[in-house]
């Protein structure tokens, strides 16, 4: 018995006997005649020199040998479905995978539940997990496969990834719910005398919103910076003379919390794109191909967001197709 001569499509007539314990059964499964079903597991006899499977009243039972090589051919079968076919083909309702997504604890609060919504619907076998790491960390990431996707700022993107708009987001001001002092609404006066949260996955204050404030002259008393997100509603909780300046998808989930009060900002604030990136060595990917249409079409209508998704591009670059 030599390893060289056996056809490897031998092992999916081997499963499938083994799943229908019936020649015809496994035979329909496989898209063969019965003739042709039957050819193929005397072959398997006469290469494994053992009956296999044998008629026990109205079933074809495996044999103590076929007993033992089952755990075998479900591990090669499995391999080759998962590893090997899925790499030309990603089939959601049939895949078994993690998809790794670089997104900050606000990215969480927004994208996860949708995405476990569609997740449950469409590919019920996958799972999510989520990492929040250094900005430069997130092209190796990416790069490597170690993750699949990074949700964030153009602002923030590094260079040499695709990136497509999900959506627009804008900010507010948010206070505790608790706080007396501030009316309808939030005066620049206001806004300048109290002490502010500032949130920066960075360190440094002129990220985004905060360049904008800074840029039109407003003052602020930075009483704490964070990198996270939800440490904003607790420390409001403690203390009730603090302001944030945070996205609207964001300061919305926490005023239904019954947290906080949300606000104008005494000055415009531009709008911002937040966009998904990729590395292009996955670029054509199915499976991460199939990850960006799920999140297209789950955010490109995203509540209180009018903008569609644009085209995925090159970050300095001209839109690309995926």
């Amino acid at each position: 018995m030599h390893a060289e001569n056996l056809d490897l499509n031998l092992l999916t007539v081997f499963d499938a006997m083994f799943r229908e314990a019936s020649v015809t059964k496994a035979a329909q499964g496989l898209g063969l005649t019965q003739s042709a079903m039957s050819h193929a597991l005397n072959r398997l006899r006469a290469f494994f020199d053992d009956p296999l499977f044998v008629k026990v009243g109205s079933r074809m039972e495996p044999t103590r040998k076929a007993e033992g090589m089952r755990a075998a051919v479900v591990e090669v079968m499995t391999t080759v479905r998962q590893q090997i076919l899925a790499g030309a083909r990603f089939e959601p309702a049939l895949a078994r995978r993690t998809f790794t997504l670089c997104m900050t604890d606000m990215g969480e609060l927004v994208f996860l539940p949708p995405l476990l919504e569609r997740f449950k619907k469409e590919a019920p076998g996958c799972s999510l997990r989520t990492l929040q790491v250094p900005l430069e960390q997130v092209e190796g990431l990416l790069a490597s496969g170690e993750a699949d996707l990074a949700v964030g700022s153009i602002r923030a993107a590094p260079e040499g990834l695709f990136h497509q708009r999900l959506f627009l987001h804008s900010f507010v001001t948010i206070a505790s719910a608790r706080n007396k002092d501030i009316g309808a609404t939030l005066t620049r006066e206001r806004f300048e005398a109290m002490r502010h949260i500032v949130v920066s996955l960075t360190g440094h204050s002129a990220e985004s919103y905060d360049k904008v404030l800074e840029d039109q002259g407003i003052r602020r008393t930075v009483a704490v910076m964070t990198p996270h997100f939800l440490m904003v509603p607790l420390l409001m909780d403690r203390h009730a003379d603090l302001l944030a300046t945070v996205p609207r998808e964001l300061a919305e989930v926490f005023a239904r919390m019954g947290t906080v009060r949300m606000f104008e900002p005494p000055v415009p604030v531009p709008q911002f794109q937040l966009n998904q990136h990729w590395h292009p060595r996955f670029h054509h990917d199915p499976a991460v191909v199939w990850l960006r249409d799920v999140m297209k079409h789950t955010f490109e209508h995203y509540p209180r967001i009018t903008t569609q998704a644009g085209p995925p591009a090159r970050k300095g670059a001209r839109a690309k197709s995926r």
